[in-house]
């Protein structure tokens, strides 16, 4: 009836509004009878029995469902919130020993980071950095046939040990001929000191003479005075007075030649001496050529100028070696790392601070360094272009300079140029 099923939704509703979180079964409008009429009088009954049980009139029509308080709901964020600490506190009380390890494995994490933070900002590291030597290229010095190459590809040769031999035959025969000069020289310079000895006798002997002439010079004039005054007294002739005189001119002229032999003898000394002097310039002369030719001889066997490495070995037996023309590079012991750091980097970096070195070919094998020096200019200061930045647009960029860092200890392992290099220089 229109009234009946007005109750039953009244009752299907205030049962609803009591219990939310129930199931609500759909209640039909009874068209006639059926198979379910009884089921569904059955529940419809049950539910009248609910409302008289609590003190509602069955016939009484429900009040109307009241609107929840939007201020008295709790937020959605709130509650997951809520739910969230409830779900991690009950999932800590019901695993205590887990909780607890992931805890102390967060609190290790956090006091590792800060611990490396605080040691990382000590340092400087940049991986624009390699390995540096001076290569050499080892060249032919005089022109030769290659005779011997006792060296082989990459191998560690000492100091002063041989890489090369050139046919030297020519260059003894230039020896031998240097030597025969400076006898021919020595020889010559002997005989001219004879000569100087000889003519310092003659001059001896030119003086002596002199003495006796002027001595016979002074008793000739002495006899033509007393010759003249005899002949002026008229105790003498005039024949003895003449002939004084003719003699007192004989002693004159005597001792005018012995003067002049003396000079003579004095001037060859300086004759011979300067003849000397020129011997001894072609002694001197035939001494540089021996000097030369010793050395051409000495570059004939090519040896190694420091203890280092073998490389690119072109020079090979029988092969024509001409002077200047490279054999071969050679790459020295003495390695060093040029790492390029930002100018910024460089705030607190010094010389002769410690350095870290890691090598990329040897990741678990560090080297210990010290900043040797800090290049006088950037990079692109002594580039082959170095920038104009008075001209056209200015773009500002990070400079790069380079930092010589050299290792405590020689590498026990190979190390060659260009190996790339991470340093970490201790600034603080």
């Amino acid at each position: 009836m229109p009234g009946q099923d007005h109750s039953l939704y009244g009752i299907a509703l205030s049962h609803r509004l009591e219990n939310p979180h129930a199931a609500l079964d759909p209640i039909e409008t009874p068209v006639g009878p059926s198979s379910t009429d009884a089921a569904r009088d059955g529940k419809v009954e049950a539910r009248l029995s609910d409302r008289q049980a609590t003190g509602l009139d069955p016939g009484q029509k429900p009040d109307p469902p009241q609107q929840p308080d939007a201020k008295a709901m709790p937020d959605a964020s709130k509650v997951n919130e809520s739910e969230n600490g409830s779900s991690l506190r009950s999932l800590i009380t019901r695993r205590p020993v887990p909780a607890t390890a992931v805890a102390i494995l967060v609190v290790a994490g956090l006091a590792a980071a800060l611990i490396w933070w605080l040691n990382a900002r000590h340092y400087e590291s940049t991986d624009d950095a390699f390995v540096d030597a001076r290569n050499v290229t080892i060249s032919s010095q005089v022109n030769g046939a290659i005779v011997d190459v006792p060296v082989t590809d990459n191998q560690l040769v000492q100091a002063g040990a041989p890489l090369v031999r050139i046919d030297d035959r020519d260059y003894r025969a230039a020896v031998d001929q240097a030597k025969a000069l400076i006898d021919q020289a020595q020889s010559s310079m002997a005989n001219l000191d004879a000569q100087i000895e000889a003519q310092r006798a003659r001059i001896d002997q030119a003086e002596k003479q002199v003495t006796e002439a002027q001595a016979a010079l002074s008793f000739a004039q002495d006899e033509d005075v007393r010759a003249q005054d005899l002949v002026k007294k008229g105790a003498g002739t005039q024949q003895r007075a003449q002939q004084t005189a003719s003699d007192l001119r004989q002693r004159q002229a005597a001792y005018a030649g012995a003067q002049a032999n003396l000079l003579a003898a004095q001037k060859q000394v300086a004759v011979l001496t300067t003849q000397r002097e020129v011997a001894g310039g072609q002694l001197e002369q035939a001494r540089a050529s021996k000097d030369q030719a010793d050395a051409n001889l000495s570059r004939t066997v090519i040896t190694a100028p420091v203890t280092g490495w073998v490389t690119r070995l072109s020079a090979a037996k029988g092969a024509y070696a001409q002077a200047g023309q490279g054999l071969m590079m050679f790459v020295p012991r003495a390695l060093w790392i040029t790492a390029n750091f930002k100018e910024t980097q460089l705030t607190d970096m010094r010389p002769g601070q410690e350095v870290d070195i890691y090598i990329d070919a040897y990741p678990h094998h560090p080297f210990r360094g010290r900043v040797e020096s800090i290049q006088a200019g950037s990079g692109a200061a002594f580039s082959l272009l170095p920038p104009e930045n008075a001209t056209g647009n200015y773009v500002k960029v990070v400079q790069r300079v380079p930092v010589k860092i050299v290792f405590d200890e020689p590498p026990d392992v190979y190390v060659g140029p260009g190996m790339s290099v991470v340093p970490s220089v201790k600034v603080r």
